[in-house]
């Protein structure tokens, strides 16, 4: 894709890489505007040192689009200058609100595209407008994504769980109302080589971070924690046929506490009662 000239039979084609990603980028951190009759646009805003991205969509895009820098005053500074990327061919636009980008508010309603896609690429971009890549400060490898959206936390936590073999229960936070997936550690080190693969496209800075991750390795005699075991509809059933802590414990080779908190969460609503058994498979 980067040696062809971009046209616009292909653009949007999100089994390449590069539109993949774009389309994720775009989903986090574009707008796209409606206005009256055929106009509208879409817009991009990012910090002015990450323009070089801006300009690799220009170059993408089959289509005139502008790059313009503005100084404004943030939460962050007083003197914050950014870059944006505009974009207002109605064919283009169409092209993008039909694969998924809605006009208007969308940090609720944005999902994984329904057509086949790029899925590294596709997320990496997500989480370089959307997410964090980095180490904590002890040191740990860490790569999160904060966003409203479930498909999308739930598509993130489905992927990096076949890359890591690390499992997420989703949540929203109690103050913003949004999820908050973390991973860290080893499995930061995997999802973020996975990712931020070399010679993709990506924020140059979050590629530094993410390379620069490889090299951590786990200080001695630092505990690994177990993975955690999930409880399916059989061990549920058995809780709830001995309404017994211990004696489930036994049979289930759990803790009285494991078994304690998962017979109170599935008594209260918490948790989905198990399906009944059919006749044909007692």
């Amino acid at each position: 894709m980067a040696d062809c000239e971009p046209d616009a039979q292909r653009f949007m084609d999100l089994t390449v890489p590069e539109y993949a990603y774009m389309f994720g980028f775009l989903q986090a951190d574009g707008h796209l505007a409606q206005g009256v009759g055929r106009k509208g646009r879409l817009t991009v805003e990012i910090n002015a040192k990450d323009v070089g991205l801006l300009r690799r969509f220009q170059q993408l895009t089959p289509y005139y689009s502008s790059i313009t820098e503005r100084t404004r005053a943030t939460n962050f500074s007083e003197a914050h200058r950014s870059a944006v990327w505009t974009l207002c061919s109605l064919e283009a636009r169409t092209a993008l609100n039909d694969l998924g980008l809605p006009y208007g508010s969308k940090s609720r309603t944005v999902a994984p595209p329904t057509v086949a896609f790029a899925h590294r690429d596709y997320l990496r971009g997500v989480v370089d407008a959307d997410g964090s890549v980095g180490r904590t400060s002890k040191g740990f490898p860490f790569v999160s994504l904060t966003t409203a959206s479930t498909a999308v936390a739930a598509y993130l936590c489905f992927y990096a769980g076949k890359v890591t073999g690390s499992e997420r229960t989703l949540k929203r936070n109690a103050r913003d109302d949004v999820y908050n997936v973390l991973y860290t550690k080893e499995n930061a080190q995997l999802l973020a080589a996975d990712l931020y693969y070399d010679g993709c496209l990506s924020l140059e800075r979050k590629q530094a971070a993410a390379d620069g991750l490889r090299t951590w390795t786990r200080p001695p005699g630092m505990r690994v924690a177990p993975a955690r075991r999930r409880w399916t509809a059989h061990e549920d059933r058995v809780l709830l046929r001995l309404d017994d802590d211990a004696a489930a414990a036994a049979e289930l080779g759990r803790t009285e506490k494991s078994c304690c908190i998962r017979r109170w969460r599935l008594r209260t609503g918490r948790t989905p009662m198990p399906a009944p058994v059919s006749p044909s498979r007692k």
